[in-house]
């Protein structure tokens, strides 16, 4: 904190610049009244020690931690919680009298946004997953650590997805599309159909054996309605994009640092509007 009392936070990856946090973040600190500044900090690879150097000697409250940042940062902190532990990635520092503890606050913000613009949780329910990687950990780690009855894992990569169902023991296993048309909820955690990529305007899977009252839930944001998410609501299934869990992740991160828990909607809001 600095000695006016605000508090300075911000993100670091490489690059940053297209980053929504900041405006998240405003929207939080004005919602809330907490008195937060939050900036855009770009860190090139291998220089991820210096910059948690800074965030000591600066007194820096919290960052947020992007590619390629979420593994190299772990060497550098004092501690962490037990999801980081699980996902080996970092996406929120804390700053505590110069203590850093680290959180994964990815699979978290999946359940709140979830939640927040569905009214569902997954306690009790059957989960697919698609993909092996980061994000896709953290949802199965998150699904099988909040109740979930299954966890699916889809990937084309055999040996990933069975090692990301040991993130889920004893209700995880591997799947393949068809595996998908018995559950009831299906996140898409790859980057197909992500606008600016080679996979954009695919769809990850067909949609036309998924139940009726299968929620689609895809984590790309970029384009908001993705290949996957019209074919899904073609269908008349239940959709939801991938700001809700952007903003889940940050409302979390947001309470981590000031003790404060901003109102959903109006960081929503602020995502949205930010393109």
């Amino acid at each position: 904190m600095s000695p006016s009392g605000t508090m300075v936070a911000g993100v670091i990856g490489w690059p940053v610049a297209h980053s929504r946090s900041p405006a998240i973040h405003a929207a939080a600190a004005q919602a809330t009244g907490v008195p937060l500044v939050y900036g855009t900090f770009p860190v090139r690879p291998g220089e991820t020690d210096a910059a948690l150097d800074a965030v000591r000697a600066l007194g820096i409250r919290g960052l947020s931690v992007t590619m390629p940042h979420k593994e190299a940062v772990i060497s550098g902190l004092d501690s962490m919680s037990e999801a980081v532990t699980a996902l080996d990635a970092v996406n929120c520092v804390i700053n505590t009298d110069g203590q850093l503890h680290g959180e994964n606050t990815d699979g978290a913000g999946f359940l709140h946004g979830l939640r927040e613009v569905t009214g569902i949780d997954v306690a009790g329910r059957s989960i697919g997953v698609l993909g092996a990687g980061g994000a896709a950990r953290a949802v199965i780690h998150a699904c099988a650590q909040n109740g979930a009855s299954s966890v699916t894992v889809v990937n084309r990569s055999a040996k990933r997805a069975e090692s990301a169902t040991l993130l889920a023991p004893g209700i995880g296993h591997v799947g393949d599309h068809s595996s998908l048309d018995a559950v009831d909820i299906v996140v898409n955690a790859t980057s197909v159909g992500m606008a600016e990529t080679e996979a954009a305007g695919e769809l990850v899977f067909p949609v036309e054996g998924l139940a009726e009252h299968a929620v689609v839930v895809d984590i790309v944001y970029h384009p908001s309605e993705t290949p996957l998410l019209a074919a899904a609501r073609a269908r008349g299934l239940q959709t939801v994009g991938g700001l809700p869990m952007l903003v889940g992740q940050a409302a979390i991160q947001f309470q981590r640092w000031t003790g404060q828990t901003p109102l959903f909607s109006p960081l929503l809001e602020a995502a949205l509007t930010q393109k």
